[in-house]
């Protein structure tokens, strides 16, 4: 899937996910599929019905900013999902991923550290981490073709066990979370290769995959269950590295109590 038909998908699933009764639609016309028609969208935000059509197969056509603020207006979409979509509109094709090497100063900062922490490239594929982040996650205990924060959380019954009724909350938003990243390199075989695996592996994943939720990462709370410890709560928060943006540093700190 190329990225124009990464905007064309982003597009569609927001049209379909609309009440037209909530937005005063309804009609009386009987609708064959859920949500808006393609029309009702380019009449909410001023364009031609054709040219709206034409985004969402996919076509190579240019868009401008304002003409995404009005789509974005039109689909009811909220802050995140706005930048998705101005993102998408402005794709680019990128080079063949190619996974990234964590410098040595980097990687010894993190071993160091007391509390768990470890770094992800683009992938969420983990490059590097410190004794306290493998007692929370085992990562070496993981092969390394599996050692991905999306494999770890979507296929294994550890990760189950250590968010315990938490889990299916924070592996959504770890899903949404990875959408974003997704659809700017949609087409990158080693994208494509996780994706393929995560849809074969996961019955959620493939549910939330078509639904096409997006989130920004933000600072929060993950309760996790520690073999004979109960709940512990982990304040938690990511950073990119200055030395490659591609590089994502995250750091837990237990509080006392779990939230």
């Amino acid at each position: 899937m190329s990225g124009r038909k990464a905007l064309g998908d982003f597009l569609r699933s927001r049209r379909h996910r609309l009440d037209p009764v909530v937005l005063g639609l309804s009609g009386t016309r009987r609708r064959r599929t859920p949500g808006l028609r393609r029309e009702e969208v380019a009449e909410r935000a001023g364009i031609s019905c054709e040219w709206y059509v034409k985004l969402e197969q996919g076509r190579n056509v240019s868009a401008s900013a304002e003409t995404m603020a009005a789509l974005a207006r039109a689909l009811v979409l909220d802050d995140d999902e706005t930048a998705h979509l101005r993102k998408l509109a402005v794709w680019n094709s990128a080079e063949a991923f190619d996974s990234e090497t964590v410098p040595d100063i980097v990687a010894a900062i993190v071993r160091s550290l007391p509390e768990p922490a470890y770094v992800t490239g683009l992938r969420w594929d983990v490059l590097t981490w410190n004794a306290a982040a493998d007692e929370l996650f085992g990562f070496t205990t993981m092969a390394k073709s599996n050692r991905n924060i999306l494999l770890y959380m979507l296929t294994t019954l550890e990760a189950r066990a250590l968010f315990d009724s938490h889990w299916e909350q924070e592996a959504e938003r770890m899903v949404a979370l990875f959408r974003m990243t997704y659809d700017q390199r949609a087409g990158d075989p080693a994208f494509e290769e996780l994706v393929s695996s995560l849809n074969a592996a996961s019955d959620e994943f493939r549910d939330w995959w078509r639904s096409h939720h997006v989130a920004s990462p933000s600072a929060g709370t993950k309760t996790m269950h520690l073999s004979g410890q109960g709940g512990a709560a982990y304040v938690y928060a990511s950073f990119q590295a200055n030395d490659d943006p591609a590089l994502k540093l995250a750091l837990y700190t237990r509080r006392n109590s779990p939230a």
